[in-house]
């Protein structure tokens, strides 16, 4: 599937691979290393930023290269060494001069992003899959969750990509996903599909709670968008190429939180358990309630912002979440 145009245009970024570096580097580049080399140098020369799954330019440069010579991205060493066909040359290239010279995300161009071990189809209708939560999904959210979940929503699913991991990882549960944009359930259609999911995970256009009325859930799972006005303003031009309405919630990042706070109680079973991930945005979340117990998570695999929250205590303070509104 072909992804949407960008509202970004390309004029707005200096052509800093040009034609007469292409030509050259096409002519002279032989192998697989050669060209994850050459990338990776492109990357730092031109102050590339990385942060849609990985900080790391080297991994960046071999999923750019191996996927689009539909190679396994931990193929044997040995076939770095591989010659490519001048078409092949021509083709790295050209994806390597988009990502240098537009600005798009690595995962945008292969249309490809993995989360919690899966495979997932993405564009520029959904944010990139990056939540330290696919951790949490592998550790059964332990040790806040007692129970096997059998009712499990997911708010502002994007992708789908927390929902479908859930659903996997937890066989006997019925996951609801809702998003209030059409365009990133669209997405995440093509997802659910995908993974073979259409009996365990429900798609619902819904504006955060709106459209679940009388639903109590035995987990709920929350990425909303929780980015500040001022890191809104600073974003590198990369995350400019993500929806906006995934990323940005007001002054402090926290417009749709406080209302997930607010209403998380009604829509919980009785053991049930809130996770939300709030990023940059977790200081101005303490500082806000300082009287409630956020439980921190602390992720191996690096990562920061996402609390838990029990059934008992979204009830016990409600209140204090409703006023905040």
């Amino acid at each position: 599937m072909t992804p949407p145009d960008t509202d970004v245009t390309d004029s707005e970024y200096p052509v800093l691979l040009d034609e007469a570096l292409l030509a050259e580097a096409a002519a002279e580049l032989v192998t697989i290393r050669d060209f994850m080399r050459f990338a990776v140098t492109c990357f730092r020369e031109n102050d590339i930023h990385l942060g849609h799954g990985t900080e790391d330019p080297f991994a960046e440069a071999s999923a750019l290269v191996m996927q689009t010579l539909a190679l396994e991205w931990s193929a044997d060493e040995e076939i770095l060494d591989a010659k490519l066909l001048p078409s092949e040359r021509r083709k790295v290239l050209d994806l390597l001069a988009r990502r240098v010279n537009e600005r798009i995300p690595l995962a945008y161009l292969l249309n490809l992003a993995y989360f919690a071990g899966m495979p997932f189809y993405v564009d520029e209708r959904v944010l990139v899959p990056r939540s330290p939560i696919a951790e949490l999904i592998t550790d059964r959210f332990l040790p806040w969750l007692q129970h096997e979940p059998q009712r499990v929503l997911d708010l502002c699913t994007g992708s789908g990509c927390i929902a479908i991991a859930i659903a996997k990882e937890f066989p006997e549960a019925i996951v609801d996903a809702t998003d209030i944009s059409i365009d990133a359930l669209s997405v995440a259609s093509i997802n659910v599909e995908h993974h073979e999911m259409e009996e365990r995970v429900g798609l619902i256009e819904s504006d955060v709670f709106n459209m679940l009325p009388g639903q109590r859930y035995d987990l709920i799972v929350s990425n909303p968008p929780y980015v500040d006005a001022e890191d809104m303003a600073d974003l590198p031009a990369e995350f400019l190429r993500e929806p906006e309405l995934g990323l940005a919630s007001g002054r402090d990042g926290l417009d749709i939180t406080r209302r997930i706070l607010a209403e998380a109680a009604d829509y919980l079973t009785e053991e049930g358990v809130l996770v939300v991930e709030v990023g940059n945005s977790q200081w101005s979340l303490v500082q806000s309630f300082p009287e409630v117990p956020f439980a921190w998570v602390e992720f191996e695999l690096g990562g920061k912002g996402v609390f838990v929250l029990t059934a008992a205590q979204c009830r016990e303070f409600q209140s204090l979440f409703e006023a905040a509104l």
